[in-house]
């Protein structure tokens, strides 16, 4: 679950499969009495439907945890990114970093660094969207040390320059108007 409105529907699949729930968070559901089998089986449907997945081996689960903690803090926080993401993540989860980060490669096909520069620069193009702030001070909230670092992620990234991504926008927006 990466947003508000995941955690919403499974709260109401929840309810409506009659599982007593005490917190449902980002990629947790935390159960009163662990659910029948076939609770277990409707649920999984159920999200299978809506394009969510019930997770339950613990190396799925602790991937998808990483994934939580990374989107969490990308694009959920406003104290963002002067955290050494490796750090944060042994912290948050218990483990050793070499193990996360051997794990989430082997299983996801990606190191979670490029899983971090993938979430900054999708962050980056939402900022950009909303034109709040200038490539300077989206380059200093990101983190980034430099507009040219940010620049040539975000290009090796998309294709585009973060001008050129805005004045495709800017662009598709006058049209439609």
């Amino acid at each position: 679950m990466v947003s508000l409105r995941c955690i919403m529907v499974v709260k109401e699949e929840l309810r409506n499969l009659g599982i007593g729930f005490a917190n449902v968070s980002l990629g947790e559901v935390e159960v009163f009495e662990y659910p029948s089998g076939e609770q277990i089986e409707t649920l999984r449907l159920n999200l299978k439907s809506i394009g969510l997945e019930l997770l339950e081996n613990k190396r799925s689960i602790l991937i998808n945890k990483i994934k939580n903690e990374v989107i969490t803090l990308i694009h959920h926080s406003d104290s963002l990114l002067k955290v050494n993401f490796s750090e944060h993540l042994c912290k948050q989860l218990g483990y050793d970093y070499t193990y996360l980060s051997n794990l989430f490669s082997d299983v996801m096909g990606i190191t979670i660094q490029q899983f971090i520069i993938f979430n900054k620069i999708e962050k980056v193009k939402e900022l950009l969207i909303y034109d709040e702030l200038n490539l300077t001070e989206i380059s200093y909230k990101m983190d980034y040390s430099s507009v040219s670092h940010l620049s040539n992620q975000f290009k090796k990234l998309t294709g585009l320059t973060p001008s050129y991504f805005k004045h495709i926008r800017e662009l598709r927006k006058s049209r439609l108007q």
